[in-house]
């Protein structure tokens, strides 16, 4: 059979689904926790060969076949962006330009409803705003994917892979001109299954959760790993049908957890034991590896360690996404590629020891994430001090740097 079948751990990206003429293909959650495509009904499969032709996992190469890389420091005119956004606001003013350019804009906002990350359609800049902020879970694609037209203009966002498989898309449908891909430096995704034993947890806290943040800079850029969440127990005003002018305004949680300061989820996002066999084993989109027109990130590094406001990285990877960078309400410094991508990953994590062990506790309904948590720092420890014994020289050196 020409089709998606037999296709399991892929990237979950749904394009698939959205280019089947027949409509058999649906996306759901597979046994460890992540976004897979299933034939509802084979039967009706007509071996057109168009859902594996466009899918970028059965691909080694990248669907953007030239690339004219030039990189910038950026951030966001409007002091208020520049604020509330993860970086530097760059993904948000590129959106703000293009829909006042006639696009529309399909990005990711987080439904506290359903408890996960959905791609969807803004019209307006109001409807945009949804989307600031990093979301760090896989994002559930088939919503706003299949409202798209091909007829119509639009800005894409989202994970470099879901990227390469859309361009595959609008190159086989012959409506590449109509759209701007943007993508970002991704670290990998983590199971859902972290995140439904973090929001358990939070609910404990809060009730129904109403509300969810990545990244926070109430503490300064630097230090903006930081979750914040409401629930209907500690809910804050619904801004859901407020103006720009409120929706913009930085907000303060019921819960705000640091990595810094432990926090459980991104202890074990950032701690690779909860990532999937994609993004392990299948990831060729790291450093400067994109299909996008445009990515964005975090710019790390020596050159901006004392700001912050934030700063983003900004890479245009075509003269398109080129000229759109230069005309969006942005400060650009154009910097080499290295700077702007400093400290960002040149390569996929390696599995971790205990990988298996935290894999199977994350399915276990009965294994709360704060156990699962101190599994994870047990053998974070026990790493810690063989990599000391290992480099004794380097870890005094690194003792006297810290406390000297």
């Amino acid at each position: 059979m020409m089709n998606i079948s037999k296709i399991h751990n892929c990237y979950g990206c749904g394009i698939c689904a959205i280019a089947c003429g027949q409509k058999i293909i649906d996306i759901s959650l597979n046994d460890d926790g992540f976004y897979e495509p299933y034939i509802i009904d084979e039967c009706r499969c007509t071996n057109c060969g168009i859902c594996t032709e466009v899918c970028a996992y059965l691909h080694e190469d990248l669907s953007l076949k030239e690339s004219e890389i030039r990189s910038y420091a950026a951030w966001s005119k409007d002091h208020l962006v520049r604020r509330k956004c993860s970086s530097g606001g760059i993904g948000f003013e590129v959106g703000k330009h293009l829909l006042q350019e006639g696009f529309k804009v399909c990005g990711v906002r987080y439904d506290a409803e359903r408890g996960k990350a959905v791609h969807f359609i803004a019209k307006n800049i109001d409807e945009w705003v949804l989307s600031i902020g990093s979301k760090y879970i896989q994002s559930f694609t088939l919503d706003g994917f299949k409202s798209i037209n091909r007829k119509e203009k639009y800005l894409i966002t989202g994970t470099p892979c879901q990227i390469d498989s859309f361009r595959r898309y609008i190159q086989r449908f012959k409506c590449e001109d109509s759209f701007v891909l943007l993508d970002f430096f991704c670290h990998g995704v983590p199971t859902m299954h972290l995140w439904k034993k973090y929001i358990e947890w939070a609910e404990r806290k809060v009730g129904k959760i109403t509300y969810a943040s990545w990244r926070n800079k109430w503490t300064g850029w630097h230090d903006s790993w930081a979750m914040g969440i409401d629930g209907e127990e500690h809910e804050q005003q619904d801004r859901l049908s407020e103006s720009y002018d409120t929706l913009i305004r930085e907000k303060r949680s019921f819960i705000e957890s640091k990595l810094t300061q432990g926090d459980m989820f991104y202890t074990l996002f950032l701690g690779d034991c909860c990532l999937g066999k994609q993004c392990l084993e299948h990831c060729k989109y790291k450093y400067d590896h994109s299909s996008a027109d445009i990515r964005i990130g975090d710019l790390w590094g020596k050159a901006y360690i004392n700001n912050e406001d934030g700063v983003s990285a900004a890479i245009a990877f075509t003269s398109k996404g080129n000229e759109i960078l230069r005309q969006c309400n942005c400060e650009l410094r154009e910097h080499p590629f290295s700077l702007v991508a400093e400290g960002q990953m040149k390569a996929s994590p390696l599995k971790k020891r205990g990988f298996e062990k935290i894999q199977k506790s994350l399915k276990d309904k009965n294994i709360i994430i704060e156990d699962i948590y101190e599994m994870y720092m047990k053998i974070y420890k026990i790493e810690l001090w063989k990599k000391r014994l290992r480099n004794p020289l380097k870890s005094v050196f690194n003792l006297i740097r810290k406390f000297g």
